[in-house]
């Protein structure tokens, strides 16, 4: 751990499973001061005892809670950089049947959740001198698939957000990253997703060595961590057994 980065302090959101948690144990792994954000506080609270992250229940698509998360985050000292991970997928239903609710949750906790968060804290970001965004996108957000229709437009909506945002701050010196993972093997997103574990275990079926949360958490706290005038505009990361979203290895049993 170097003097750096043990004055770094990150907002993490989704912290409560999956990437997100993965998030904030790298981090305070490298000394950074984390504020842990998700709407189920017994994980926040379980995963600060562990880590010694701090826990702010919020969700994030709620003005309220977004406020009282900025609040208390300033504080408490406030932060260099902002890390919105926080997001989901649910369904896997074609345009002529899509489900309106599916496609409006994605819309306000992919899309809507990551402007909400980053017009707060851009002020501090700005005042800081150094601030980063680093938003998680997917590979969804890049090309489109079948049956993907809603989570591929609320992903490809939050790239846009992240490219637009980049410009825009340049100028203040803030540095804006996406990482944007394919097949990843976490603990809730298919199973969310599709609503039934069968289902969602078919997902990896067959795949050698899908990607893990803590991979990419790796990759994010790479990014972070580098100097601030490197700025890694956008890091796809996908297993070797998955060549593009269409086309995945699977092997027989």
């Amino acid at each position: 751990m170097t003097e750096a980065s043990s004055n770094k302090a990150a907002v993490v959101t989704g912290a409560s499973t999956g990437i997100g948690e993965a998030t904030v144990r790298a981090l305070r792994a490298e000394g950074w001061t984390v504020y842990a954000v998700a709407r189920r506080q017994e994980r926040l609270d379980a995963l600060a005892a562990e880590t010694g992250a701090v826990a702010i229940p919020a969700d994030i698509a709620e003005d309220a809670d977004v406020a009282r998360l900025l609040a208390d985050v300033t504080a408490g000292g406030g932060i260099d950089t902002l890390v919105n991970i926080a997001g989901g997928a649910r369904g896997a239903d074609p345009v002529g049947q899509a489900q309106t609710d599916d496609w409006e949750w994605m819309y306000r906790v992919n899309v809507l959740g990551t402007m909400k968060l980053t017009r707060a804290f851009l002020p501090m970001l700005r005042e800081h001198g150094e601030g980063t965004v680093l938003n998680l996108t997917s590979t969804a957000g890049l090309v489109a698939y079948e049956g993907g229709a809603g989570y591929n437009a609320a992903k490809f909506a939050q790239h846009a957000v992240t490219n637009a945002l980049r410009l825009e701050e340049a100028e203040n010196n803030v540095r804006v990253i996406e990482v944007a993972p394919g097949l990843v093997r976490t603990e809730e997103f298919a199973l969310m997703r599709l609503g039934d574990e069968q289902a969602a275990q078919k997902v990896y079926e067959g795949v050698e060595k899908p990607l893990t949360a803590e991979d990419v958490a790796d990759v994010v706290r790479y990014a972070v961590c580098a100097p601030h005038h490197v700025n890694l505009d956008q890091i796809v990361i996908r297993p070797v057994a998955q060549a593009a979203n269409h086309k995945i290895i699977r092997k027989r049993a």
